[in-house]
């Protein structure tokens, strides 16, 4: 990077972080913030208890950003930012979220964030082997994308016997390291009732494990295949004690994995529909109302008990459509309101007074810097598949198997899957990757080399049109007048250097905190 190159940086990062201040940012909406359900209504009620202002509503431009990236994990673009932002439509925030839903990168992103939950990895130390993951993303993906009901989904993972490679929900139970019953009954416990029952009192995890100690695993003469089944020839262990401390009595015939899905699926289950939509708002929201999502328990209560409860029996009377959840929480203010907050008390961001700002995930990071400059990534599995490399217009939140990846993965925090745990996702923003962006051949390379930056340099038009297409291609919005003037005054336009100029304006604005982060 030369002088200009360094000038034309600091400028846009100062506009930038001046952008952050409250006066007049392309962050606010001037619309006022006003209920919009039953959500805003607990949340607003919350705040003014608590003498705590909101923030002002999301601008349009924040609000399309926004919900490209957690409803889908995917930027809009260039055309679909100028679309929406043209539209006068007022329910059009409402129509897109609709839209959202529907497409099939909706089933991408939120397949992409179960595997982690649910461990598809097909190498060490979860060993599902490529077969057996590719089959479990698959139905994964697929009940996603039917929008499956949360129960029969849990059901489906609890109860299924067959083979790993034909009936993919199997891998559940391979996808453990601890495969004893008291290890088993605590995934299932983190996995489903959002809790870690390493921190259970003497003796009720014990209690739960009978539900799991009748469980097979046979090989057969295909290579990795394995057969999960109840199998009755284990001892019976004839009582087992569920989580909320009643008993039941289990025959000698009676597979217990019914017996507990039974109990954990009950409208009436304390866990179950609580813990996953505290997780639903941790994922769009960037904390949960219990938090951590993964953590609860009786001595780290919700934030918000009204609000919890709420969703829960949203949830319920939905039949569990986890769509509905989504749809909820899209369409109330709280979501939008913008990342400016109004208020300096320390607890604002835990009773969600303004949305947080959050480094963008590794899959989604990668895939953004490809879609807006028109490159690909080299994805494979060095060990023990070496021959695993998927093809060329792969996208990084599309991969089918956590052992799938790539360096720029591994450098921005992708989680292990080793444990199932919310917390192996690592998105702090590190000097590493702040070093990597800003130095690396890899990304100068997609900006300089890219198809879709060459096109767009080569084609004749005015500069004013070619700003206005970067930006909207990189942040989704229009540059403010004041960025326009100083990026005016110091190069006299984006295109009057030619190619430099425009690559290291297009740089700029990639490393700018508002590219890299959720906002």
């Amino acid at each position: 990077m030369g002088l200009n190159s360094i000038k034309l940086a600091s400028f846009v990062q100062i506009l930038l972080a001046a952008s952050l201040l409250p006066a007049a940012t392309p962050y606010e909406s001037v619309d006022p913030v006003r209920p919009q359900g039953r959500i805003d209504e607990l949340v607003f009620a919350n705040l003014a208890r608590l003498g705590i202002e909101p923030a002002a509503l999301s601008s349009d431009a924040v609000f399309l950003r926004r919900a490209f990236l957690d409803t889908i994990g995917t930027l809009p673009t260039a055309q679909e930012a100028q679309k929406f932002l043209a539209d006068t439509n007022p329910a059009k925030r409402t129509q897109l979220i609709d839209n959202l839903l529907q497409r099939e990168e909706f089933a991408d992103c939120w397949g992409n964030k179960w595997s982690d939950i649910l461990r598809v990895k097909a190498e060490f130390p979860i060993n599902l082997w490529p077969n057996a993951a590719q089959a479990y993303q698959h139905w994964l993906r697929s009940a996603i994308s039917a929008n499956e009901p949360y129960d029969r989904f849990a059901r489906e993972l609890l109860t299924e016997s067959g083979s790993n490679f034909r009936t993919p929900p199997v891998n559940f139970y391979r996808a453990m390291q601890n495969r004893e019953p008291q290890g088993i009954a605590q995934t299932v416990a983190l996995t489903f009732m959002g809790t870690r029952a390493e921190k259970w009192p003497a003796g009720q995890l014990a209690g739960m494990a009978p539900f799991f100690s009748r469980i097979g695993f046979k090989e057969t003469n295909e290579w990795k295949e394995e057969i999960v089944h109840f199998d009755p020839s284990k001892p019976l262990i004839a009582e087992g004690k569920f989580p909320d401390g009643t008993s039941i009595r289990l025959g000698p015939a009676d597979d217990p994995r019914v017996a507990f899905a039974n109990w954990l699926t009950s409208p009436k289950n304390p866990w179950f529909a609580r813990a996953v939509v505290n997780r639903v708002w941790f994922w769009l929201l960037g904390r949960g109302i219990v938090n951590e999502p993964d953590d609860l328990r009786p001595d780290n209560p919700p934030e918000n008990p009204e609000l919890l409860a709420y969703l829960e029996r949203e949830l319920i009377a939905s039949h569990y459509d986890l769509k509905h959840i989504y749809r909820l929480i899209l369409n109330s203010s709280t979501w939008q309101l913008a990342p400016v907050p109004r208020s300096d008390k320390p607890d604002a961001a835990a009773h969600f007074a303004y949305y947080p700002l959050r480094r963008l995930d590794a899959e989604v990071l990668i895939d953004a810097l490809n879609q807006i400059t028109g490159t690909n990534e080299k994805y494979s599995s060095a060990i023990p598949e070496p021959y695993t490399f998927m093809p060329d217009d792969q996208r990084a939140i599309t991969l089918p198997d956590g052992s799938i990846g790539s360096s720029f993965l591994e450098l921005f925090g992708r989680p292990s899957r080793d444990t199932g745990l919310e917390s192996e996702r690592n998105n702090r923003l590190t000097d590493a990757q702040r070093l990597h962006l800003l130095n690396s051949s890899q990304v100068l390379r997609k900006i300089e080399q890219g198809p879709k930056m060459q096109a767009l340099m080569r084609r004749q038009r005015d500069p004013k049109e070619l700003l206005a297409i970067l930006y909207l291609s990189i942040l989704s919005r229009y540059p403010t007048p004041d960025e326009g003037k100083v990026i005016a005054a110091h190069g006299q336009t984006a295109t009057a250097k030619g190619q430099a100029a425009f690559v290291d304006l297009a740089w700029s604005l990639i490393n700018s905190t508002e590219f890299l982060y959720r906002h």
